[in-house]
């Protein structure tokens, strides 16, 4: 497995802890702003190298994405907790993805209008973190480009290296996920 798809399989655990969630709970966090975001992914300790994609997206999209999101949630997740705070909102969970327990906190601050930022911290254990388990950090910086290329449409990603993929393929997604049933 290459450092690109297992990054890429992280990211999509992200994305799907932090917005999954939005359907098991009383907060909303906040439909993102259409047009083209730039994200980039940086985990600490360098283990994998950061990540740049872009996403275009509507606000249907956006609640798409929720909705097909929020089934493997409910299937994976047996905490799925989000709060407004005065500078954000903090989201808690505790999933199994493939044998592996992760336990994640996640601050999520900014606007959904130009730019917000996802710092996540989380334990996992199991798989081939082994008994001990493993402490990690990423954070997302998300910044609001403009609009959409012209060739693109609402929900393509556009990886680094330039493979692209719609957000609406779902299945595609997961495939990429440890354990996530098909």
């Amino acid at each position: 497995m290459t450092c690109t798809r297992i990054a890429t399989g992280l990211f999509a655990c992200c994305l799907l802890s932090v917005t999954a969630s939005q359907q098991a709970r009383a907060v909303d966090l906040p439909v993102r702003k259409a047009g083209l975001w730039e994200l980039k992914m940086v985990r600490s300790g360098g283990q994998l190298p950061e990540m740049t994609m872009q996403h275009c997206t509507d606000e249907s999209t956006d609640k798409d994405m929720n909705n097909m999101a929020s089934p493997m949630a409910k299937q994976a997740c047996s905490k799925q907790d989000v709060q407004k705070t005065a500078t954000g909102y903090v989201s808690d969970s505790v999933c199994n993805f493939g044998g592996m327990n992760t336990t994640a906190h996640a601050e999520i601050t900014g606007d959904f209008n130009s730019a917000y930022t996802v710092k996540t911290t989380s334990h996992i254990q199991g798989g081939m973190t082994g008994p001990a388990g493993k402490d990690t950090a990423m954070t997302i910086e998300a910044k609001w480009l403009g609009a959409c290329k012209a060739d693109q449409k609402p929900g393509d990603i556009v990886m680094p290296g330039g493979m692209k993929m719609n957000i609406k393929d779902m299945d595609k997604l997961k495939n990429l996920i440890p354990g996530a049933k098909q």
